[in-house]
C-alpha cells in the first residue's frame, strides 16, 4: 500500500493546484498510472483502501472520489498532464 499509493514530493506538487473532487481524482489517476501504465476504466477499479489512503494525503474526504466526473474536460486534462509527465501520448488508431 505505502509503496504504491504514497504521493512523493513531485506528485504532491502536481496535486497542489487541484481542489474538490479533482484533488483525489488526479492523485488516484497519477498513482494508478504509475503502477499500471494505464488509467483505470472506472471508479470501481481503484481499491477502496487506496482511495482512503490517498484522500488522507491530499486532505480531502475519500467520498470526493465518487464525485470525480469521468466525462469532464478536467479528467481529459489530468490524463494529458500525467501522460506528459511520464513521456507517454494517447493511443491513436495507427497504434
Amino acid at each position: 500500500m505505502i509503496e504504491v499509493w504514497t504521493l512523493l514530493e513531485d506528485g504532491m506538487k502536481r496535486v497542489g493546484n487541484k481542489s474538490g473532487a479533482t484533488r483525489p481524482g488526479f492523485a488516484l489517476l497519477l498513482k494508478f498510472f504509475e503502477a499500471e501504465a494505464r488509467f483505470p476504466e472506472s471508479v470501481r477499479e481503484v481499491p477502496s483502501v487506496a482511495v482512503e489512503y490517498v484522500a488522507q494525503q491530499v486532505q480531502v474526504p475519500a467520498g470526493a472520489w465518487a464525485e470525480y466526473d469521468w466525462q469532464s474536460k478536467a479528467i481529459q486534462r489530468h490524463r494529458g498532464e500525467i501522460r506528459a509527465a511520464y513521456g507517454f501520448r494517447a493511443n491513436t488508431e495507427e497504434d
